[in-house]
Order: C-alpha cells, then structure tokens, then sequence
C-alpha cells in the first residue's frame, strides 16, 4: 500500500521512521528547513537509549502525486482542514484516513470533508522536533489507539504491526479519545500557563490540576462519555513521565509559534457555556492565555 504521512513533527516524524521500515510505500509531507534537511540527510531519531536514522521520501503537500491507501494526519489541529483539501485529489472513496491531531472532533472534520473511510483515532508519544531533520522521543510511552470501520482497522493495524508498533483497538472508540484528550486538554492549560513541566506541575500544582480535569471531565459527560475514572489515572501519568517532559502547546508559546490554545483550552470553555456548566479554572487560565499568545 502506498502511505501518505502528512505532517513530519514529533509524532508524524516517529510514525513515519518506522513506517519506512516495512513493506509498504511511504511518503512524508513536511515544510520549510524541516522539510529541506529531510531530503537532503534523511530524518534521525533520537531516543533515551539509542539514535537511529532513515530515508525517507518527504515532499511539500504542493508536490504531491499519486494514490494513497491511507492518510495519516499528524498536523496541528488548525491545520487539519487544509492539509485535508490539499491531499483530496489524491484519495478516494477506498481510502483510509485518520487523525492523530490533538482534540476529539478530527474524525467529525475529515467525514465532513471527504468521502473516505474514517477512523477515529489517538495517539500516545513524548516527542517534538529537536532540530530540523532531527525527532527527539522521550520514555517508553508509545501507543496508537483507533477504531471505526471494521476492514479499515484491520488494514491500519497490519501496518502497525509489521513496523512493530505498539496499538489499541478500544470497544468504545469516542470514549478512548476523550481519555487522552482530558490528560493533553489539562497538562497543555497547565505547563503553559505556569510555564513549568508536566512533573512540576503534578508536584506543585496537583489540587489544581486535579480540579481542571475534573471540569474537562464533566464537558465531557454533556456528551455522553464517562472519563471521571481518568482523573486519577491522568495524575498517575503525569507522576511517571520523564521529569523534563512538557507539553507540544507550552514549547509553542516558548518558541513564539502558532498554538492549540482553541483546541485545547477554548472547546472546553465554549462547550461548556454551551452547555450551561461551569469550568472556573480552565475559564482562568483560557482568558489569561488568550493575552499571552502571539498574535
């Protein structure tokens, strides 16, 4: 099958490196000196223990040609849509697309905008760019979590499991979404807001965060998930990570760049005005980094 990785960052960039490795045909799809260095060097990885480096075939989305089997979308969520329309002539009816975008309405977005065969899906990483061509993965935390249409589940796990990639196929896919959004949703607020670490934050802020996932927690009840289960599991998590692990969204606002403060801030806030609710502590922290962000 022929493989479109749209997006070569942390996740994409890890995705695609270990995609490369097996049978099938992989494309990446990047931008600017990230892009440049990629074709040139080829994209290396960095873990804790080890370094490894492959080549692969990446292009510009303007420069794309041919057929794709599946999608895989590993861009910011405000680049979802585009990135979408710009691969549409590429794709078909028998296409398999996925999201692992942060956020928990992508899947709704790509339905929307295409004809596709749709997965919902998550992902769990600890990675981001270390420099251009260079991905750098953080602990052992790693799993692809997705679901939906039965035949493209078992196409997208085959691949998985021949680049040896650990994944989940939950009974309740919606839900499993919601599970780590709540976690990314808090620890994205948090770390930025008081520019400090996830560890820092759980150890110096763990009432607060404690509260914030428990307002996430009732948003997602007017949808009918439960994820209050998760709050603790969601503290547990952030006691475990590597301890200078922080979060995509407080390295944006560090580095100056374009953000998901809507995605993952403001849609709490909004859904739950919407829904005639309380959420205090997000409502804090959403308006106070509205000012902070770039313009």
């Amino acid at each position: 099958m022929r493989i479109a990785i749209v997006g070569l960052g942390g996740v994409g960039g890890y995705l695609a490196a270990s995609l490369v490795k097996t049978s099938h045909k992989v494309v990446g799809f990047a931008r600017g000196e990230h892009l440049a260095k990629i074709q040139t060097s080829g994209l290396k990885i960095v873990e804790d223990k080890k370094e490894w480096q492959v080549n692969l075939c990446a292009k510009s989305l303007k420069e794309a040609d041919g057929y794709f089997d599946i999608v895989i979308f590993c861009v910011k969520s405000y680049d979802l849509e585009e990135s979408c329309k710009a691969i549409a002539s590429h794709i078909d009816s028998n296409s398999i697309l996925i999201s692992f975008s942060n956020g928990v309405s992508n899947a709704d977005l790509l339905r929307e905008l295409s004809d596709a065969k749709v997965l919902d899906g998550c992902i769990y990483i600890l990675s981001h760019i270390q420099q251009a061509g260079v991905i750098c993965k953080k602990g052992d935390v790693f799993a692809a979590v997705f679901g939906g249409d039965k035949d493209a589940v078992q196409k997208l796990s085959s691949v998985f499991d021949e680049a040896n990639l650990r994944y989940k196929i939950p009974s309740d896919i919606k839900a499993a979404v919601w599970k780590k959004y709540i976690f990314i949703s808090a620890f994205a607020t948090l770390t930025t807001y008081y520019d400090a670490n996830i560890r820092d934050v759980y150890e110096n802020r763990y009432n607060e965060a404690k509260a914030l996932l428990r307002e996430i927690a009732e948003v997602a009840q007017t949808k009918r998930v439960d994820i209050y289960d998760e709050i603790e599991n969601s503290l547990q998590t952030a006691g475990k990570v590597p301890y200078d692990s922080s979060t995509s969204m407080h390295l944006d606002f560090k580095n100056r760049k374009r953000d998901e403060l809507e995605t993952l801030s403001g849609y709490i806030v909004k859904e739950a005005k919407r829904n005639n609710i309380e959420v205090p502590f997000m409502k804090k922290m959403y308006l106070e980094l509205q000012k902070r962000r770039i313009s």
